[in-house]
C-alpha cells in the first residue's frame, strides 16, 4: 500500500487466492448492506399492506432503469483504473477516477430531470393503474428519489473506482455508515410515534418502557409518519451521508486514489475511452433494466397481489446472489490489474477460483433455500393479503433454488469479460440472458397457462441454466484476453 490509508489489495503478485477473496468479501458485505436497504423498506413498508409493497415493486423497475443506463459508465472507472493501476500508471488511475466523476455526475443529473417528469408514464407502463393507492404510492415514491438521485450516483462512483483500485473495505465501512442512518430513520418516517413497535423492543431492557416513550413522542410531536414517501427521505439522507464522505476521502486521498480538481475538466481522450468501454455497459444496464420493467408489466398481469410477490422475490434473488456478484466484482478487478500487468495465464486462474468458489457456496445456499422457502419469505410482509403473497413468492425459491450455481458462474465470467475490456461481449450475454431466455418465455407461461406468475419462476430458472451454458462456451473460446485496453508499462515480478 503506498500512502496511509490505502486499503488496496495486491491481485498481482504471489498467491492469488487470499487476496481474491479479500477483494470479494467486502463487496459481498457491501452487497449484503444494499440489500439491507431494499429490505428495511420492504419490511416496515409491508406494515401499510399488499399496495404499498407493490408500490416498491413498481418503483425498482423505473428506477433502475433510470439509474443503471448512467451508472453503467461507471465500470469504465473500474476497468480503466484496474488496468492502468496493474501497469504502473498510477498518476493515469487518479486522472481516470477525476474524469469518471465528472463524466458520469452529468449524465445523473439528465437523468434526475427525465426520471422525474416521466414517472407517471412509466408507472402505467409497467402496469400500475392510476387511481389505485399502488399507483399513488409509486409516483410518491418514485419522484422523491430523483430528486435525491444524485447522492446515490456519487456512492457508485466512488465504490465503483475504488474497486477498480483494490480497495473494497472503504466502500463497505461508508455502507455500514449509510444502512445504520436508514435502520434509524426509515421507520420513523415511515410510521411515526403512533404505531407502538418501534420502541417495543426497549421494553427487553430493565427500567425501560419503549411504548411509553413512543407514546410520549407522539403526544410532543403528533409525527405520523409519511408513509412509502418516507422510505424515500430515508434512503435520499442515508445515501447523502456516505457519498458526502466518500467524495472528501476521495478528494483528500486518503485512500491511496487521489484526483485533483483539474482532473474534473473533461479530456476527449480520457471520455472517450470511458464512453468506449461504459456505453455497452450502459446498454447492458439499459436492456436489461428494461427487461426487469418489462417482466414486472408480465407480472402485473396477474394482478396486484402477484407484484407484491414479484418484489419480494426480487429481494430475494438479490440476497441470494450476493456472493455471486462479489466475485464477479472481485474478479473484474483481478482480471483487469493482471491483464494491465500482461498475466494473461493468472488472469484466467482468477476467473477459475471464483467459479469453483461460487459452485461451493451455491451448493449450500441452494439446499438452505428450497428447505425453508416459505418462512424465509414470510418475514417480508404481514397484514391484509399476506398469506396469497406468501406462498407465491416462497415457490420461487423451491423453483429456481437447484439453479443458482448456473446463475453465479454466469455472473463470474461476465466479471471476467468487463475487467478485460470486453464490455461489449458481456453486454451481449446479459442482454441474452433476459431478453431471450426469461421474458418470452415468462409471458408465453403466464398468458397462455395456467401458471400465473408461477410461470415467472419457471423462466427466471430456465435463464439461469441456458445463459451459463452459453456465456461458459463463449469463455473457452479465449478470444476476451485479446481485449486489453492499456498496453502495460511495467511489469511486477512473480506470478
Amino acid at each position: 500500500m503506498g500512502e496511509s490509508g490505502d486499503r488496496s489489495v495486491d491481485v498481482v503478485q504471489g498467491k492469488l487466492l487470499k487476496p481474491l477473496v479479500m477483494l470479494a468479501s467486502p463487496i459481498i458485505l457491501t452487497q449484503l448492506l444494499q440489500v439491507g436497504y431494499n429490505l428495511a423498506d420492504t419490511f416496515w413498508v409491508g406494515r401499510i399492506g399488499s399496495d404499498a409493497v407493490a408500490a416498491l415493486s413498481y418503483s425498482f423497475a423505473i428506477i433502475f432503469l433510470m439509474v443503471s443506463v448512467a451508472g453503467g459508465f461507471t465500470v469504465a472507472g473500474t476497468v480503466l483504473i484496474a488496468q492502468n493501476k496493474g501497469a504502473g500508471n498510477e498518476s493515469q488511475s487518479h486522472h481516470v477516477a477525476g474524469q469518471t466523476i465528472s463524466f458520469v455526475t452529468l449524465l445523473s443529473v439528465l437523468c434526475a430531470v427525465l426520471g422525474y417528469l416521466l414517472t407517471p408514464t412509466l408507472m402505467q407502463f409497467v402496469g400500475a393503474n392510476p387511481g389505485t393507492d399502488a399507483y399513488t404510492y409509486a409516483v410518491q415514491y418514485t419522484r422523491i428519489i430523483f430528486l435525491g438521485v444524485q447522492f446515490m450516483f456519487w456512492f457508485f462512483i466512488f465504490d465503483a473506482l475504488m474497486r477498480g483500485w483494490g480497495d473494497t473495505k472503504t466502500p463497505l465501512y461508508l455502507m455500514s455508515v449509510s444502512v445504520a442512518v436508514n435502520l434509524l430513520v426509515d421507520p420513523i418516517f415511515i410510521l411515526g410515534f403512533d404505531d407502538n413497535v418501534l420502541f417495543a423492543w426497549l421494553t427487553a431492557i430493565p427500567g425501560l418502557d419503549g411504548l411509553a416513550l413512543e407514546t410520549w413522542l407522539y403526544e410532543a410531536t403528533g409525527f405520523e409518519g409519511w408513509g412509502v414517501a418516507g422510505a424515500a427521505f430515508a434512503t435520499i439522507l442515508s445515501r447523502g451521508s456516505a457519498a458526502m464522505i466518500g467524495m472528501y476521502l476521495l478528494f483528500s486521498g486518503r485512500t491511496g486514489l487521489k484526483p485533483s480538481l483539474s482532473d474534473l475538466r473533461p479530456k476527449r481522450k480520457t471520455v472517450r475511452k470511458i464512453v468506449d468501454l461504459g456505453l455497452p455497459t450502459a446498454g447492458e444496464q439499459g436492456f436489461r433494466s428494461f427487461g426487469i420493467t418489462a417482466l414486472t408489466a408480465i407480472v402485473a398481469i396477474a394482478g396486484t397481489d402477484a407484484v407484491a410477490a414479484y418484489g419480494i422475490v426480487q429481494r430475494l434473488a438479490s440476497l441470494v446472489f450476493l456472493p455471486a456478484m462479489g466475485l464477479a466484482r472481485g474478479t473484474e478487478t483481478a482480471v483487469g490489474q493482471n491483464l494491465g500487468a500482461n498475466q494473461i495465464k493468472r488472469a484466467k486462474q482468477a476467473v477459475g477460483m471464483s467459479s469453483a468458489i461460487i459452485v461451493g457456496v451455491f451448493s449450500l445456499v441452494s439446499v438452505v433455500a428450497y428447505t425453508y422457502a416459505e418462512p424465509i419469505t414470510a418475514v417480508f410482509i404481514t397484514g391484509e393479503g399476506a398469506a396469497g403473497v406468501i406462498e407465491v413468492s416462497s415457490a420461487y425459491l423451491v423453483i429456481a433454488a437447484p439453479t443458482f450455481a448456473f446463475l453465479g458462474i454466469f455472473q463470474v465470467v461476465l466479471g471476467a469479460f468487463r475487467g478485460s475490456g470486453s464490455t461489449r461481449t458481456a453486454m451481449f450475454l446479459s442482454i441474452q440472458e433476459l431478453w431471450i431466455y426469461r421474458i418470452p418465455v415468462a409471458y408465453f407461461l403466464v398468458v397462455y397457462t395456467d401458471l400465473g406468475v408461477i410461470g415467472v419462476w419457471y423462466a427466471m430458472a430456465f435463464s439461469y441454466v441456458a445463459s451459463a451454458v452459453t456465456t461458459g462456451l463463449w469463455f473457452l473460446r479465449g478470444t476476451w484476453t485479446d481485449n486489453e485496453v492499456d498496453e502495460p508499462t511495467a511489469t511486477p515480478s512473480g506470478d
